[in-house]
């Protein structure tokens, strides 16, 4: 089974139970997610309330692989700032398309914008 990366939107909608989990789930046994889009998660949760043992409790589980994020890929974001910026895309965004562009390998996400990121990478809209 080939592998996926998730944005942090998409696996907040997966822990968070909302509008397309369903998709998140049935990729998620071979998913990945990037160091710095997980980090991006944490924050959330805890922005939410949870504790730091409520979101490892959380999130081991779901057993991701974890790409630690290097200089190729802080290089490759960088890069993608000139062709995203017309669509407004962050630093946590393009730091996700980043590490999909170098893996080769499908990203899914909860931000439709991404759709219209024209850069090689094939983008899945979980909404």
């Amino acid at each position: 089974m080939s592998e996926i990366l998730l944005d942090a939107s998409a696996l907040l909608a997966l822990v968070q139970n909302e509008t397309g989990a369903e998709h998140v789930t049935a990729e998620i046994n071979h998913a990945a997610i990037s160091t710095i889009n997980l980090a991006e998660v944490v924050t959330k949760l805890f922005e939410g309330g949870m504790s730091k043992e409520a979101i490892q409790k959380t999130l081991t589980p779901l057993n991701l692989t974890i790409v630690p994020f290097d200089e190729e890929m802080a290089c490759e974001a960088g890069r993608l700032r000139l062709l995203t910026r017309e669509i407004g895309l962050s630093l946590g965004d393009r730091a996700c398309l980043a590490t999909a562009r170098l893996r080769k390998i499908p990203v899914l996400t909860a931000d439709r914008v991404w759709l219209k990121a024209n850069i090689g990478v094939d983008i899945r809209c979980i909404r």
